[in-house]
């Protein structure tokens, strides 16, 4: 049997703590797992795990093989390919599952892996689309793109961008309650909001750059982009999104941007991996493509004009 792939079975069994998970980790029988732990203990002369009806662990042997397994994973990695003319074959192959957001997929992550992929035909991408965080353990992703402040503890966050934000409603709405001219006005309005945010808060800084927090409410909310702007686009309420995504309801003047005196908290754009000893070449080349993707004005909205002086000059360009 191959030895190489005798020591990924052995240790994904190790790092999950079952032979099931890793038969679905590598995509496999649980037989042929079975198969090649069976040989892995025929190689070493011993029993490397200790089986219980509730966890395996590690017999002593099994730590020497597990040490001895990962070495070897490391080294083919390591190891050149060659094409059959000689050259060096491009290291960026294989399979990476990057997980974000469905507005972020649409919007800006779809076109930038379009232009990945053709620099790069033996790699593919696997998009997770979830409006939740992600485990990426758990749920074996390799990159998570995640606009957000706040991010777990364990994970290797390389920041992407600044997302700038904006506070949006259609005109129906605005006719029909008012504009709102402070922050603390909101207060009072129909506030469509994330429903995993808890108890929702929005920061906004004036022109002295004193920060101002408004709790806010309303009879809407989502976990999703797109739904709290197409509520928005209906006449629900108020909403408080990226700028990227409401850009272009907001030239097409569906939404009209408000509080121009004043500007939304920015949040992060992150790509979030796990610590790893080696970084992957496909991993690494797709973050290094990233950063220059996002530093582009024309991939990403240029996070130093806020969004409703961007609007307000959008249309006083129109005919």
């Amino acid at each position: 049997m191959d030895r190489l792939m005798a020591a990924e079975v052995f240790v994904q069994i190790a790092e999950r703590g079952s032979m099931a998970a890793a038969a679905t980790a590598l995509d496999m029988s649980r037989a042929m797992v079975t198969r090649y732990l069976a040989q892995m203990e025929q190689w070493a002369g011993a029993r490397l795990l200790h089986r219980t009806t509730r966890r395996l662990s590690l017999t002593s042997a099994g730590e020497q093989a597990l040490a001895h397994s990962r070495r070897l994973l490391e080294v083919a990695r390591e190891l050149p390919q060659v094409q059959d003319d000689g050259r060096a074959a491009d290291p960026v192959r294989g399979l990476l599952r990057l997980a974000c957001a469905q507005s972020l997929a649409q919007e800006v992550l779809t076109p930038a892996a379009a232009v990945f992929l053709r620099q790069h035909p033996l790699a593919a991408i696997d998009f997770r689309v979830d409006s939740r965080a992600v485990n990426l353990v758990e749920e074996r992703v390799d990159l998570a793109i995640r606009i957000s402040n706040t991010l777990e503890p364990g994970l290797v966050a390389r920041r992407l961008a600044t997302c700038a934000s904006v506070v949006c409603a259609s005109p129906d709405y605005l006719a029909r309650h008012g504009t709102p001219q402070r922050p603390e006005e909101l207060a009072a309005h129909r506030c469509l909001a994330y429903s995993y945010f808890g108890r929702n808060v929005w920061e906004f800084s004036d022109a002295q750059g004193l920060q101002i927090g408004v709790p806010v409410s309303g009879p809407l909310s989502a976990n999703e982009t797109q739904v709290l702007l197409a509520a928005a686009v209906h006449g629900v309420g108020i909403t408080h999104q990226p700028a990227y995504a409401a850009a272009p309801l907001l030239a097409a003047g569906k939404l009209q941007a408000v509080l121009p005196g004043y500007v939304p908290q920015a949040l992060g754009v992150h790509a979030l991996f796990q610590q790893q000893r080696r970084v992957p070449p496909l991993l690494r080349a797709l973050l290094d493509f990233l950063v220059d993707w996002f530093a582009q004005p024309g991939h990403w909205p240029h996070a130093g004009t806020p969004p409703a002086a961007r609007e307000r000059k959008a249309r006083s360009a129109r005919p």
